[in-house]
């Protein structure tokens, strides 16, 4: 995915980009490939693939959720970014918090934030388990792309979510993943909305699902499941 495709691949998404923003995706990638060289950021290092695998799909989350709107956003095991900073970048009014396990890849997120002259937005070094401890219901919604099975998202998300708020995980394909309808039903989140897709150009599947919290998270809920590690695209 080129530029000029990307951009009318993001107008179908009803995004138009200034040209700040644009310049600051084009630094923001710069910056991924530098410091990849010398950490693991991501592997996909090519730029039109970066730009469909990393841009354009952490931006496909505004076909559940308009995001226009003065919301708090936490992206938990946010890696090299994606999607929080991307979606700092297309839509500035969003409050965004960053959480990582990973003491260098909150260093690198630091740099990108500074170069990039981003405001409202932090990144946090926690394992999400532990921030959810002391950051309970306090976001509008939360998201994670390509981190873990959805019921296991389920636990790590629902204590940030505000009641009436949203989790929203990016994922590819869940067909052959464990069921969440007993983790959610646990949770007293509802699945509001789901919504299947075919990402441009390599036409793989993806999968974008819509929880909504009905009710206040137990403070005494257990961590039930083992430390999580960020999966491939």
């Amino acid at each position: 995915m080129n530029q000029n495709s990307f951009k009318e691949a993001l107008a179908d998404l009803d995004i138009t980009l200034s040209k700040e923003q644009e310049e600051q995706l084009e630094k923001y990638y710069q910056l991924l490939i530098q410091y990849n060289r010398v950490m693991n950021l991501t592997g996909i290092t090519e730029k039109e693939e970066a730009y469909l695998k990393h841009f354009y799909d952490s931006l496909t989350i505004v076909k559940a959720i308009d995001l226009n709107k003065d919301l708090k956003l936490c992206d938990i095991g946010t890696g090299a970014g994606f999607p929080g900073i991307v979606l700092k970048i297309v839509f500035p009014n969003l409050k965004i918090t960053l959480v990582d396990s990973l003491q260098k890849r909150i260093n690198f997120l630091n740099e990108v934030i500074t170069q990039l002259h981003l405001t409202d937005i932090e990144a946090i070094h926690s394992r999400i388990e532990e921030y959810g401890i002391i950051s309970r219901e306090i976001f509008d919604v939360v998201t994670a792309r390509a981190l873990a099975a959805t019921n296991i998202l389920l636990e790590y998300a629902t204590p940030l979510v505000k009641v009436g708020g949203y989790f929203i995980p990016l994922k590819g394909k869940i067909d052959q993943e464990p069921s969440y309808e007993h983790a959610a039903k646990v949770l007293n989140m509802q699945l509001v909305d789901e919504q299947n897709f075919l990402l441009p150009i390599e036409n793989s599947t993806r999968t974008i699902l819509k929880f909504q919290k009905k009710s206040i998270t137990n403070k005494k809920y257990p961590r039930a499941f083992s430390q999580i590690k960020k999966q491939p695209l």
